[in-house]
């Protein structure tokens, strides 16, 4: 017979598994020129207005950890309610292009 001790347990430890695959995503919501011109070491372009629609095909997961950066930051808000509102939880808006590179480190 199963214990809940036991079962909370082996609970916890498929959502430990689960967790172990999520990975960090950065995502640049401006457009593809803005893009081009220079952008996150790393990042995916998606842009704002797409991001609905386009966030399945890159392949991220409601369980990654989603950054979000634009120019200013207002677009990224703007993703980011779009993301919540289809059952995204851990995003992150990290405002304009280079407050984000700062915060990641990164060229």
């Amino acid at each position: 017979m199963i214990t809940k001790r036991r079962m909370v347990a082996g609970l916890l430890g498929l959502l430990l598994a689960c967790s172990a695959f999520a990975k960090d995503v950065v995502i640049d919501v401006r457009t593809a020129q803005e893009f081009q011109s220079g952008h996150v070491e790393g990042a995916l372009n998606i842009p704002h207005d797409s991001i609905g629609q386009d966030i399945t095909k890159a392949k991220v997961n409601k369980d990654d950890h989603v950054i979000l950066y634009c120019r200013s930051g207002r677009r990224s808000e703007l993703a980011l309610g779009t993301l919540k509102s289809l059952g995204f939880s851990n995003i992150e808006n990290y405002g304009g292009f280079e407050e984000a590179q700062k915060r990641l480190k990164k060229p």
